[in-house]
């Protein structure tokens, strides 16, 4: 039976120091993608990636289009072992750029440079504001907990990760509301995020302004699979669709649950996770349990996936 495949590529939180560098020595499309990336963007991506250090790896600057390199240095690496392609594709924020660039809406270059003017614009608004995860929290609590919060500020949901996690944004004392008043409710974990800014909210409308200036005149093309969209979870392939969600997406919430849950409905029921770590996999597992997840982060996660995909392929 053929296997319908997605493609899925991680955000920010998923950064390491050393990610990508076996890739780099080992796969000669992947090593294309970082040198690529070093003279698009002017600044040593490689270095970055694989030396650190982690503190300005962590920098909302780096930190974005060394995932993006990383991720797509992956994808090209997978592709040059196997002739593969997706149903669909979809990333998580950030990510989406790399399920741009897989589906050919994007060059790389202009990937490399969407990314990261993004990355300057939400660096520039990120002042103020906080991030915290909900765990565990049913509609009810969290719907309850907004509600508290929104009497001190304003807060939001940033992104509806898995339906055990929810993270909420905004500013800090709303967001510390509306998490104390859900612990107080019968949640039992509510995490506060080590973040520079409250992503994907209001607090992010100045970015989002820019960064539509920016893609007016990007060069984009019809997608050649559907990409599910954070903004909607809904299958885009329209150049001028992209150029209207891309800046949306900036200070909209990430409806990552609903993204998931439409490629199953869709009848996908294998996702390759194609970035650095797990952390889709993980959120996988409780959006779509009975679906299988490979990873390709690194030359022995590549190499057991493409096992797994040629034992499918040949019907094992």
């Amino acid at each position: 039976m053929t296997k319908k495949i997605a493609f899925i590529f991680p955000g920010q939180g998923s950064q390491a120091v050393g990610m990508g560098k076996d890739l780099y020595e080992n796969y000669s499309d992947a090593k294309i993608v970082f040198d690529t990336a070093d003279s698009v963007l002017g600044k040593s991506i490689s270095t970055l990636c694989f030396e650190g250090p982690e503190d300005a790896l962590k920098q909302t600057v780096n930190t974005q289009p060394c995932i993006v390199t990383m991720s797509i240095a992956a994808l090209q690496a997978l592709k040059s072992e196997l002739d593969i392609e997706p149903a669909y594709t979809a990333g998580h924020s950030l990510g989406e750029y790399c399920a741009m660039y897989a589906a050919g809406v994007m060059s790389l270059e202009t990937a490399l440079k969407a990314i990261q003017k993004r990355a300057d614009l939400m660096n520039e608004s990120a002042t103020g504001g906080a991030m915290a995860a909900i765990l565990n929290a049913s509609e009810e609590q969290l719907k309850a907990g907004l509600a508290e919060g929104t009497k001190v500020g304003y807060v939001d949901v940033a992104n509806y990760n898995s339906p055990a996690q929810v993270v909420i944004t905004g500013d800090e004392k709303a967001v510390k509301a509306a998490g104390d008043y859900m612990l107080a409710n019968g949640v039992r974990r509510v995490v506060p995020l080590a973040v520079s800014g409250a992503f994907h909210s209001k607090f992010m409308e100045k970015a989002s302004a820019g960064f539509a200036e920016f893609a007016s005149s990007l060069d984009l093309n019809d997608a050649s699979c559907p990409v599910i969209t954070n903004v909607d979870a809904q299958p885009t392939t329209s150049a001028e669709d992209f150029r209207t969600k891309m800046p949306k997406q900036i200070c909209s919430s990430v409806y990552w649950t609903q993204t998931i849950q439409k490629m199953t409905a869709d009848g996908v029921d294998t996702f390759i996770e194609i970035g650095p770590g797990k952390v889709l996999a993980g959120l996988n597992k409780k959006i779509a349990p009975e679906a299988a997840v490979y990873n390709v982060f690194d030359k022995a996660s590549l190499e057991a996936t493409l096992s797994a995909l040629k034992e499918q392929m040949a019907g094992v």
